[in-house]
């Protein structure tokens, strides 16, 4: 499932009101950081590409340290630094340009590798479906987008079953599907093929465009009441918005 690299764009940033944002030589931002809180999440999307918190049983701080998250891009790294920081997780990145990897430990506050913390440089499409990570990863995060932003750069019904591939029974894949050239029904029905049609769901779209896409490898959606009070637990360790997540939850 190799994909052929790709030109790698320059990396830049700009600052805004405390906000430092990741580009890659265009106005398209790909990430952010409050630089007073470098370890909170910053953009709307972002944070509900923390919705699989919602599919974990039990959810508890005790439970999440005995779980691996992968991710598939690094961006400006929060999804890394949250998982890693706030969750405790064991952390695994996957990203193909190294200028992105320095930008993040130079300007946003990513740590060095450790035992808990990997991040990779590689192509995500030979990660996804690699018999070295099969069964290992119970959180995937899918956010592929080059400077153009116009589409995701990998995907596919062959990479989605790869991704799911890696996942361990109660694992969940979360995937940002954003661009001015994505059509969102098309990329939908390629996760749901790959996944089946009771494993998927999806928020509806932030003001910016963003649909966060979260399937599960064993299908089977909570009810409403389990969500809503596991959406009162994220909020209370967390303090990410998750009954609001509840309201633009499409099951």
């Amino acid at each position: 499932m190799a994909t052929k690299t790709p030109h790698l764009p320059d990396v830049n940033l700009s600052e805004h009101d405390g906000i430092r944002y990741l580009h890659f030589g265009t106005p398209w931002v790909q990430g952010s950081m409050e630089i007073a809180k470098p370890f909170d999440i910053e953009l709307e999307y972002a944070q509900r590409m923390m919705g699989w918190l919602l599919f974990i049983d039990p959810l508890s701080e005790r439970h999440l340290k005995s779980l691996h998250s992968m991710h598939f891009g690094l961006g400006a790294s929060t999804l890394t630094k949250f998982c890693y920081k706030k969750l405790q997780m064991k952390t695994t990145t996957i990203e193909l340009n190294p200028k992105v990897i320095a930008a993040c430990r130079l300007w946003f506050k990513l740590p060095n590798d450790n035992d808990r913390l990997s991040v990779i440089l590689g192509d995500a499409g030979d990660v996804a479906g690699h018999a070295h990570w099969a069964g290992q990863v119970d959180a995937l995060h899918v956010d592929l987008y080059d400077e153009e932003a116009a589409a995701p750069v990998i995907e596919g019904v062959d990479f989605y079953k790869g991704c799911r591939s890696l996942l361990t029974d109660h694992g969940t894949m979360v995937v940002n599907l954003f661009g001015r050239s994505v059509k969102f029904d098309e990329s939908y029905a390629k996760i749901v093929d790959a996944f089946g049609p009771n494993a998927v769901c999806a928020f509806r779209p932030t003001r910016e465009g963003n649909t966060v896409v979260i399937a599960l490898r064993t299908p089977g959606i909570p009810s409403k009441e389990i969500l809503s009070r596991r959406a009162e637990i994220i909020e209370e360790f967390w303090q990410l918005p998750a009954k609001k997540w509840l309201k633009v939850l499409v099951l």
